[in-house]
């Protein structure tokens, strides 16, 4: 499913357009946007449109456009993926494929706004991540807000010519409301 809309200071997340599917072509054919993303290659642009269709479809995903709160310029997506009913958990991934707005702080602001929607709207007990060695403005996102190293997967990647370890953080929902 796609999320709702949620304005935040610099971004806001929006249910993404199929327009945008072209976007995400480009930024899967950058190296360094997917340097430490499990896809590594570029899907032709039906596949991208059929995963975003895939995604509004979805019972077992939420899924956003991340845009410029200043000017509605798309830079990235985040999701909640996997989302066990059952459990009440899911993890979260996103990307900012627009390399000009990386370090500012555009990650670490999508995460507490779809944090704060997994707890409060879908009653989530749970939420982690996962992080590949070297990617530590990623890591840094999550740890300001709140999540913690829970597990390290050694040389559990491999990028570049090289095994990395695969950091995994969590957030409980007790964690969140103590910092609110």
């Amino acid at each position: 499913m796609f999320g709702p809309v949620i304005d935040g200071e610099r971004i806001r997340l929006e249910p993404p357009r199929l327009e945008y599917a072209t976007a995400y072509v480009r930024w899967f054919a950058d190296r360094a946007v997917t340097r430490y993303l499990v896809v590594r290659h570029p899907a032709s642009l039906k596949k991208q449109e059929q995963w975003i269709e895939r995604m509004a479809a979805s019972r077992d995903d939420v899924l956003w456009a991340m845009v410029r709160a200043a000017d509605g310029a798309l830079i990235g997506n985040l999701g909640l993926h996997r989302i066990g009913w059952r459990n009440r958990n899911a993890e979260m991934g996103y990307v900012i494929g627009e390399r000009d707005q990386w370090g500012k702080g555009c990650a670490t602001e999508a995460v507490k706004l779809a944090t704060a929607y997994g707890f409060l709207e879908l009653g989530l007990r749970k939420m982690f991540a996962m992080v590949v060695e070297g990617n530590e403005a990623s890591r840094r996102a999550l740890e300001k807000n709140g999540y913690r190293q829970c597990a390290l997967f050694r040389r559990d990647r491999y990028v570049e010519g090289q095994w990395h370890d695969l950091w995994a953080g969590e957030i409980l929902r007790e964690e969140w409301d103590a910092r609110q």
